[in-house]
């Protein structure tokens, strides 16, 4: 392919030279395949990959495309739901724009005012554009004050029109009913509302004041008082002003007293006492206000006055040297009321406010009264008295009607008839004891012990049974805390203490070396020790004169054996017999 040609040359054969890095000169494919349709789209390239400026699109063209709406594929746009309509009075439910201002009134029937300046609010509600004129009451005014004009539009002119709160602003004069007020300022809700309005708030003024009021607030005159104490003065000037005081009165030490708690007032305008009784839910008591009635109270009598009969007349001043005052209660201390001793713990703020300015006194602190309970009394036993065990006397002290100690089911279970006997001499310093011999029996299933002297004939001792069964307190165990003798404290050579008579264990019978086999954790290395001797000493080989000597354990065993069953003598020879040359 001929390139374009050089400018200048004229384009004719010759003139015109080819590119010789150009090495493709198909054409553009111009149709193609697009999410499985066949599309046509422009070349944008001609032979041999030159640009193509004509099938470009201008910029006037890809506006066009840029701001067309794709109708034919999505269809007409769908238009935004409009916003939900809010009425009034929810939008604006509960909001109130607050104005103070004030009017002048005119006093034409008095010599000490000319006119009266009275302050009011004026209230604006948004969500129906009604108003209100409320004047807030002062005691004693004499003038019938509160609600002057009551919620309703009120019109503005003569036209009908009523206000808009666009109408309000702060430093403007506004007429309603024929009454001028002046509108001095506004809260803190009303200016951020005004403001987000666009509407530019007057700088507020200050509030005007009634001449007649600011003069009563001037000092009176000053004039000589009398020597007493002028009544009036203090009537005028304490009027409404009580002292309270929180109270106890602990009558516990009387029989069935309690601490109930009282409420002092102290009038500043009589120096009168009132004491008031503070009741409680369920406290079974008749619900009276008072315990005693607002009234002077003495607090030193004349000396002739004391027997004076007082629960029928009235105290007067010629028996009462001295009164009780302010000064008196004070928190922490006690006075005595009409034969009750109160204990002053608390007062109100207003109480320590003014003991603060009028007697310098700044600590008055709350003392805490409250019901401590008393420390839990230790439940001790009584002294062991000797009879019986000591769980079975116990049981006495834990139910009026006593019950046998729980046992250990298990274990007696387990246990049953399993006994391990000993043989044993006593130690005694008598001659006559020391050929005496007893069986002791230890009966797992309970831990007690019985012992069992044999009868031995011309020995002048009557044999039987020694002891029943019974558990056998260790000599240096406590009587609170007993501690019993166990299968681990029997063993060969032990000295067992029973009642203050020791016993010195010789031999045991075969069962016992069995328990001891199989419970060897429970024994001793000193008990397991004695047990291998005695062992190996009824093991090692004995000359015939002592083979045919029978241990005096035997024969006692067999003894037993008569006694409590059935089995005849020839059967007892068999036994004694056999037991030699085994």
């Amino acid at each position: 392919m001929v390139s374009n040609p050089v400018h200048g040359l004229p384009f004719l054969p010759g003139t015109s030279f080819k590119d010789s890095t150009k090495t493709a000169f198909h054409r553009s494919q111009t149709l193609s395949y697009r999410n499985g349709y066949a599309i046509v789209r422009r070349p944008t390239v001609g032979i041999g990959g030159d640009r193509l400026q004509f099938n470009q699109l201008s910029q006037a063209e890809l506006d066009e495309l840029a701001s067309k709406a794709p109708v034919l594929t999505y269809g007409q746009p769908k238009q935004a739901p409009p916003a939900d309509f809010i009425p009034a009075h929810v939008a604006f439910d509960k909001k109130v724009l607050k104005f103070d201002a004030y009017f002048q009134e005119d006093v034409p029937m008095s010599t000490e005012e000319q006119y009266r300046i009275r302050q009011v609010n004026i209230y604006y509600y948004l969500e129906d554009d009604s108003m209100s004129v409320i004047e807030p009451v002062v005691e004693n005014s004499g003038i019938l004050q509160g609600k002057l004009i009551k919620r309703q539009r009120l019109a503005k002119n003569d036209r009908g029109d009523h206000y808009h709160w666009k109408d309000l602003n702060r430093g403007i004069n506004i007429t309603i009913y024929g009454k001028t007020f002046r509108v001095v300022d506004c809260d803190q809700f009303t200016q951020v509302f005004l403001e987000s309005q666009g509407i530019e708030l007057n700088p507020p003024e200050k509030m005007a004041l009634d001449p007649y009021t600011e003069l009563r607030k001037q000092p009176l005159r000053k004039y000589v008082t009398p020597s007493d104490f002028d009544q009036l003065k203090q009537f005028l000037t304490f009027d409404k002003q009580v002292l309270r005081f929180y109270a106890i009165w602990d009558d516990t030490d009387s029989m069935y007293g309690e601490c109930r708690t009282y409420i002092i007032h102290y009038y500043l305008m009589d120096d009168t006492v009132e004491i008031r009784e503070v009741h409680e839910r369920n406290d079974g008591r008749d619900p009276f206000p008072l315990l005693m009635n607002r009234q002077r109270v003495p607090k030193v009598l004349v000396e002739n006055a004391k027997n004076f009969p007082q629960c029928v007349l009235e105290i007067s001043d010629q028996e009462v040297l001295e009164w009780y005052t302010a000064k008196d209660f004070i928190v922490g201390k006690s006075l005595t009321i009409l034969g009750r001793t109160f204990f002053i713990y608390d007062c109100d703020p207003f109480t320590r406010r003014y003991y603060k300015e009028k007697f310098g006194i700044t600590d008055l602190p709350r003392i805490d009264v409250s019901k401590r309970e008393p420390p839990p009394v230790k439940q001790e036993l009584p002294p062991y008295n000797g009879f019986g065990l000591v769980e079975d006397s116990a049981q006495n002290c834990f139910a009026l009607i006593p019950k046998a100690p729980k046992k250990d089911v298990i274990k007696m279970l387990v246990n049953d008839n399993k006994v391990l006997r000993y043989l044993a001499v006593l130690e005694s310093p008598i001659p006559e004891d020391k050929d005496r011999r007893f069986v002791f029996s230890y009966f797992l299933a309970t831990d007690m012990i019985s012992i069992f002297e044999p009868p031995v004939r011309n020995s002048g001792i009557i044999g039987g049974k020694y002891l029943g069964r019974t558990k056998v307190v260790k000599p240096y165990s406590t009587v609170d805390n007993p501690v019993y003798y166990g299968p681990s404290d029997f063993f060969i050579g032990a000295v067992i203490e029973v009642f203050g008579h020791r016993f010195i264990i010789l031999d045991t019978d075969e069962y016992v070396l069995k328990y001891m086999e199989s419970n060897a954790a429970q024994y001793s290395p000193e008990a397991l020790a004695s047990i291998q001797n005695h062992v190996r000493k009824r093991e090692a080989p004995a000359p015939e004169a002592e083979r045919f000597a029978f241990t005096s354990f035997h024969w006692l065993h067999i003894q037993i054996l008569l006694k409590g069953s059935c089995v005849d003598i020839p059967t007892v020879s068999f036994l004694f017999y056999n037991s030699i040359y085994i």
